[in-house]
């Protein structure tokens, strides 16, 4: 959790929730696992615990300190809709996001059939976004749950990219990223699919946002697509900034 994120689509992060499990290729060289292990078993760090899923309950008021508007990735170390995250917690982390309206929220998960059954029963503020991960295209269904809940933003992060997606309806999509696998191991992203999604972007007049080619120098191999950078973001956020400026 920082003040502070490195992440190039958000400016800081909130782990009310922290550790995970594997659902999907998407997981195997997962950045939040290999630095929580790191810590393991050393006393008193947020991390003795590894990456054991662990609820953080004294930090659920932190955004309200917080008092410059800002957006924040949620659980960047977790999945707010793991199924050991109770429904009674989920609705207490967006209790305090309708608190914290000057701020912007975003949430991304894997679990996108959790996610959907359970909008239904969550308060949904203007100021959260809700997305979910797509790493090939044997994940695109997850595009279909998001077009379930009724969330103000509603994106697709395709990062890693894994493979290429082919067609994607982007109907009641706002935005979409992509990016590749950085770190140790780290599988390599073919720039053809790169560019089948953002020219179904451009055609469908959805902001598109390129976030890195990755591979272990991420910082070396850039964020350049085809000679320029792509960092296109969701109308939603220009909504709220106004209203924000207003306030």
């Amino acid at each position: 959790m920082s003040e502070k994120s490195s992440i190039e689509w958000t400016n800081s992060t909130w782990n009310p929730v922290t550790g995970c499990t594997k659902v999907s290729p998407g997981c195997k060289h997962c950045y939040a696992e290999v630095f929580a292990e790191r810590w393991r078993g050393i006393p008193g760090h947020p991390y003795e615990q590894g990456f054991d899923l662990r609820i953080w309950v004294d930090r659920l008021s932190l955004p309200l300190t917080w008092k410059r508007p800002r957006m924040i990735f949620v659980n960047s170390m977790s999945d707010l809709f793991h199924e050991e995250v109770s429904l009674a917690f989920i609705r207490k982390v967006f209790k305090t996001m309708e608190r914290a309206w000057w701020h912007t929220f975003q949430i991304l998960t894997k679990r996108s059939e959790r996610m959907s059954v359970l909008g239904s029963k969550l308060n949904w503020p203007s100021n959260v976004w809700m997305g979910v991960s797509i790493e090939n295209a044997n994940y695109v269904w997850r595009a279909d749950h998001i077009r379930l809940v009724p969330s103000a933003v509603r994106f697709l992060s395709l990062e890693p990219l894994l493979g290429p997606v082919g067609a994607i309806d982007l109907s009641g999509i706002d935005w979409v990223i992509v990016g590749g696998e950085s770190g140790r191991g780290a599988r390599q992203m073919d720039p053809d699919w790169a560019r089948e999604i953002r020219d179904q972007c451009v055609r469908a007049h959805v902001p598109f946002f390129f976030k890195q080619w990755g591979g272990i120098r991420k910082g070396r191999n850039g964020r350049m697509l085809d000679g320029r950078t792509w960092d296109e973001l969701p109308k939603g956020l220009l909504r709220h900034n106004a209203r924000t400026r207003g306030s």
